[in-house]
């Protein structure tokens, strides 16, 4: 009579199957979480944006100088008012150079438009958002959403008093 030795281990079809459950499970994760590439860059725009505008601020009261943003067709560049001649000119430092906007970026820009711009109509480089020396800016909002007609809205806004607000889609909308 032979005695039957049991085996310990798993068969190959079990491994398999769950390395396949695993792998299933790992990319659901990475989809669910990550979002699409252009969610993620589209925030590191507003991020990059946003950022820039806190420094600008902040600089204007630091540097009792008054700086503005200047949108154009395809980005934003800063600019500085130049107390001697009344101008604004494009600003020297190397962080607020101009930028470019991605294709499929849609900006909209709500501004105050009977804020003060301490310049006259003629000035080329008249900025759309001006940035204080004590510490106010220019009421606006600005929506960037990635194409048109997209529900996926980031927008950076100020009441021109209160500091600079970034809103994440999904947050509820400011007072």
């Amino acid at each position: 009579m032979r005695l039957r030795t049991q085996q310990a281990g798993f068969t190959l079809i079990e491994i398999m199957v769950v390395l396949i459950i695993v792998g299933l499970l790992a990319a659901l994760a990475v989809f669910s979480m990550g979002g699409s590439s252009q969610q993620r860059e589209l925030e590191n725009e507003v991020r990059e944006l946003y950022l820039l505008m806190q420094t600008a601020s902040e600089q204007s009261v630091l540097n009792n100088l008054e700086m503005g943003l200047q949108f154009n067709d395809d980005g934003y560049q800063f600019v500085a008012f130049q107390d001697s001649t009344g101008d604004w000119k494009a600003s020297g430092e190397r962080m607020f150079r101009l930028r470019t906007f991605p294709d499929w970026l849609v900006v909209t820009r709500f501004i105050e438009s009977d804020a003060p711009r301490l310049a006259s109509a003629e000035d080329k480089l008249l900025p759309d958002v001006v940035f204080f020396s004590s510490g106010e800016t220019t009421p606006f909002e600005i929506e960037f959403t990635a194409g048109k007609g997209s529900d996926y809205v980031h927008v950076i806004a100020s009441d021109g008093v209160s500091p600079l607000e970034w809103r994440h889609p999904g947050d509820e909308d400011g007072p």
